[in-house]
């Protein structure tokens, strides 16, 4: 019978790095994926011949000397990677259907102020302070810097202050406000809900870096996968795991869909929490610590365009636009159902073929999972002529807004792809298609930190419910993971040893 040392359940970002990092440190590890495609969030689909990615549209941090750079140099992934860096004076741009401006977001703190200082010239200190405030932050999360972490940084104010009530004191500008707000779908943030630390942590690794994988974040797969192999590891696909077996109080196997049973010493589940506990016997895990986890809010979904292009037609975008219908870029949570969609992310594929023009759009919309209930207990390619319907009708919506700020879109398109909350869910195994797992919430920051260690013994988290969203935030929310395992202490010295 074959036992590994560890399990790892889920092949997204967060499970391929824990065991690349494992493996790479003896450890004989197996990764269980139930899809036919390893990658979670960062796998990718082609569509008439156009790459696009399922989640990892940019990524921050990969200049030189910068943290995610140290983190991958570790990993073998810096000279592997094909990335091209966005436009350093507006790698994001933010506009409003009510404003003819276009604001930039600039790479470098200094380059970042000064260009939104040519919008608001009498806004110079409250660029300074919020620049100041995103190095503040960054320093008091030791593993942001590649630092020993302690127990003080998680009792920090910054858990505590939400993102909106920052910037209403930050400034008496509402523009300048929504400005700095805009990349709001990048960690789906609410009102009076989302902490400041999150905004300023995402935030931060872009100004520092901003790039987007050419020809598709699956890459960063593939490369783990080859390093995983290296190491004696192993990757078994279209295995989906139905349920934990325990002896006493510990895990000894999980049993799959087919019917076999994977045994290991211990198991590091990728998926969601609450689909990780539902997996296992109400008794195997403390009351009070399953409801906490279980009844926790998840970040919204979204509707996802994926368009393909006529040949050298629309130029390509070095840059993310983010568009508002009006001045307000809070609409997670309440946006009108009559008046969907509010807002939109938009970018253009990355390509080694044509720098000039771009081949493939991605657009993004938030999209609540309620509005997709009727369909919730479909399977994919079996969700009815109904269904097929809906989408067509919100692919024209949000079409019509994308028109506002790029009016001729529609004689640039050769055909359109969509996706939403369901198709998240079901590819993904995201609770309810959320875009980022839980929901982090000033009000009751502890309720909502997930650690990697659970209450059973030989059981332990990964992903991104564990530290952060987003590569940066899952890759160290990995080393938190491995470091249970191999030690903080000597896990952050190897890490910084790679020259």
């Amino acid at each position: 019978m074959q036992k590994y040392d560890i399990l790892i359940i889920g092949s997204g970002l967060g499970g391929l790095i824990c065991a690349s990092i494992l493996s790479k440190n003896g450890y004989n590890v197996c990764v269980l994926e139930k899809n036919h495609q390893i990658g979670g969030s960062i796998q990718n689909f082609s569509r008439d011949g156009v790459v696009f990615d399922t989640g990892a549209h940019y990524v921050g941090g990969l200049d030189e000397g910068q943290n995610l750079y140290q983190y991958f140099k570790y990993l073998g992934l810096n000279d592997k990677l094909n990335v091209k860096k966005l436009d350093i004076n507006a790698f994001d741009i933010i506009s409003f259907g009510d404003d003819k401006k276009d604001y930039p977001f600039a790479m470098g703190y200094e380059n970042f102020k000064n260009q939104l200082e040519q919008y608001f010239p009498e806004e110079r200190e409250a660029l300074n302070n919020y620049i100041d405030k995103f190095i503040e932050i960054s320093n008091v999360f030791p593993l942001y810097k590649l630092k020993l972490p302690n127990s003080s940084f998680m009792e920090s104010e910054y858990f505590k202050i939400s993102t909106n009530s920052f910037l209403n004191k930050l400034t008496k500008n509402i523009r300048l406000r929504n400005v700095l707000a805009g990349t709001n779908l990048l960690y789906a943030g609410e009102t009076d809900k989302t902490p400041l630390y999150i905004h300023s942590l995402i935030n931060n690794s872009y100004i520092e870096s901003a790039y987007r994988f050419v020809g598709g974040s699956s890459q960063m797969a593939e490369l783990l996968s080859d390093t995983i192999k290296q190491n004696g590891g192993t990757i078994i696909k279209n295995s989906e795991v139905q349920e934990f077996l325990f002896k006493d109080k510990t895990i000894t196997a999980v049993k799959l869909a087919n019917g076999e049973e994977v045994y290991a010493d211990n198991f590091i589940s990728n998926i969601h929490p609450a689909r990780t506990f539902e997996m296992m016997p109400k008794d195997k895990l403390r009351k009070v610590y399953r409801n906490r986890i279980c009844e926790l809010e998840n970040t919204i979904s979204v509707f996802t365009l994926y368009i393909t292009l006529k040949e050298n037609s629309f130029n390509y975008l070095n840059q993310n636009i983010y568009y508002y219908k009006q001045n307000n870029v809070w609409t997670a949570s309440t946006y009108d159902k009559a008046e969907w969609p509010e807002s939109y992310m938009l970018l253009t594929q990355a390509s080694d073929v044509n720098n000039k023009y771009a081949n493939g759009i991605t657009v993004m919309a938030y999209m609540k999972y309620n509005e997709l209930k009727k369909w919730e207990n479909t399977t994919v390619e079996k969700r009815g002529s109904d269904y097929k319907e809906f989408k067509q009708k919100k692919a024209d919506e949000l079409l019509n807004l994308i028109e506002e700020k790029f009016p001729d879109i529609r004689k640039h398109i050769k055909s359109v792809y969509t996706s939403t909350p369901l198709t998240y869910r079901d590819y993904i195994a995201t609770k309810d298609g959320s875009l980022y797992g839980i929901l982090r919430d000033c009000n009751e920051p502890i309720k909502s930190i997930i650690l990697p260690k659970t209450n059973v013994p030989n059981l332990y988290l990964t992903g991104q419910n564990v530290n952060l969203h987003g590569v940066l935030g899952v890759t160290i929310g990995a080393v938190l993971t491995c470091a249970e395992f191999i030690g903080m202490d000597n896990l952050i010295t190897k890490i910084k040893s790679v020259q």
